[in-house]
C-alpha cells in the first residue's frame, strides 16, 4: 500500500494523541508544524545511521590535485543525492582495505587514482521507497519536534521518545541499519580524518 507524507504527518500526530489533518497546507498548527519540520527531520534521521535501504553505490571520476605520493592528492565530487559518504575500501565493499580520505563539503580527497566506487547514504524523497522500520523512527522523530509546541504537555515529549527509542530498536535488531555505520561516532571520526593504512590489496543498492 502507497504511504504520503500527510499519512506520516498523521502517524506523528497520532503519538500525541491529536486529530489527524486533511492536508499538509491546511491552515492548522499542527499542519504548520510538521511541514516546518518534515524535511529537516528525514534528512537529519537518514544521516544519522546507515539505513540499509537507503545506501547506493556510485562509481566517481576522480582529478587529481598534486600533491606527493603520501597526501591524498585525487578528489572526487560526491553525488548530489548523498547525504553523507561511507568510508570508502579499496574494492567499493563494505568489508574491503580501508583507504585514507577526507571529506570537504562535497568532495572526498583520497590516495587512490579513480574511478572510485563509493557507498553513500542518499537522500531519499519518497516515502514508497523507505523500510519500514524507518518510517516508524520518522514518525516518532517528528512527534519529538511538535510535541512541545503542539500540546504544551511535557509528558507529551516523553511519549514521543519512547516511541522513538522503541522505533529504533526494532530497527537495530531487524538489521535494518548498518552496524558501525552511525555517523557520529568516534571511530567514523577517526576514519576521515588523514589516517595512513597499509597498502593492499544508476542505483545499486548495498
Amino acid at each position: 500500500m502507497a504511504i504520503t507524507p500527510l499519512d506520516i504527518a498523521n502517524m506523528a500526530l497520532a503519538v500525541l494523541d491529536e486529530a489527524p489533518i486533511d492536508s499538509l497546507d491546511q491552515d492548522v498548527k499542527a499542519a504548520r508544524l510538521i511541514n516546518l519540520h518534515f524535511d529537516l527531520t528525514r534528512e537529519a534521521e537518514l544521516t544519522k545511521y546507515a539505513w540499509v535501504f537507503a545506501i547506493l553505490r556510485a562509481a566517481v571520476a576522480g582529478s587529481d590535485i598534486g600533491g606527493d605520493a603520501f597526501s591524498l592528492n585525487f578528489a572526487y565530487e560526491l553525488p548530489a543525492d548523498c547525504l553523507r559518504p561511507l568510508p570508502p575500501t579499496r574494492n567499493g565493499e563494505p568489508d574491503g582495505v580501508p583507504v585514507s580520505w577526507r571529506q570537504e563539503a562535497d568532495l572526498i580527497y583520497t590516495d587512490q587514482p579513480g574511478p572510485l566506487l563509493i557507498r553513500y547514504v542518499a537522500n531519499l524523497t519518497d516515502p514508497n521507497d523507505w523500510d519500514a522500520l524507518f518510517t516508524e523512527v520518522l514518525v516518532a522523530a517528528l512527534a519529538i519536534k511538535v510535541a512541545h509546541p503542539l500540546t504544551h504537555k511535557s509528558g507529551m515529549i516523553d511519549i514521543a521518545r519512547s516511541a522513538y527509542d522503541r522505533a529504533l530498536d526494532a530497527a537495530l535488531n531487524a538489521s535494518a541499519i548498518q552496524r558501525g555505520g552511525r555517523s557520529y561516532t568516534a571511530s567514523w571520526a577517526y576514519q576521515r580524518g588523514d589516517n595512513r593504512v597499509a597498502p593492499g590489496d544508476s542505483r545499486t543498492m548495498r
